[in-house]
């Protein structure tokens, strides 16, 4: 089971194209999730797939009547929500820049110093700076 959990970051990051609009869990809460609702039937139908390879969706189709919903359910709310804060990371330069110049203009870049600063004002920061850090998996 170990196998599967560690796998599913391989997984998931190959197959994170949608988004969704709830908060964001980590690769870790991911992995958990799909591993509880996929967990067996990946055990018992695709113990010979690599997990790396995005094949285990697949195989998992081809039993799809003997499959839990739920495990189809929770993948697709894992896939989303990691796409989701993949996006948030990629854009957050961009959506926090206005509350960097004006919270943080004494600070230089690098070393994670200006997410410190802007982790530290969010009680100020601008409201997509501060969504864009939660979906990020940066700020609680």
């Amino acid at each position: 089971m170990k196998g599967i959990v560690f796998g599913l970051g391989a997984l998931l990051l190959a197959a994170t194209a949608g988004t969704a609009s709830a908060q964001t869990m980590s690769y870790a809460q991911a992995g958990a999730l799909i591993a509880k609702s996929c967990g067996p039937s990946i055990e018992r139908f695709c113990s010979k797939v690599n997990i790396g390879t995005g094949q285990v969706m697949q195989c998992l189709m081809q039993h799809q009547d003997q499959v839990p919903r739920a495990c189809f359910d929770d993948f697709a709310a894992a896939q989303a929500s990691i796409a989701k804060r993949v996006a948030a990371q990629s854009g957050s330069f961009k959506i926090c820049a206005p509350s960097a110049q004006e919270f943080c203009s004494g600070v230089r870049p690098g070393d994670a110093q200006m997410l410190d600063c802007l982790l530290a004002s969010t009680k100020v920061v601008r409201p997509a700076c501060k969504q864009v850090l939660l979906d990020a998996g940066w700020a609680n």
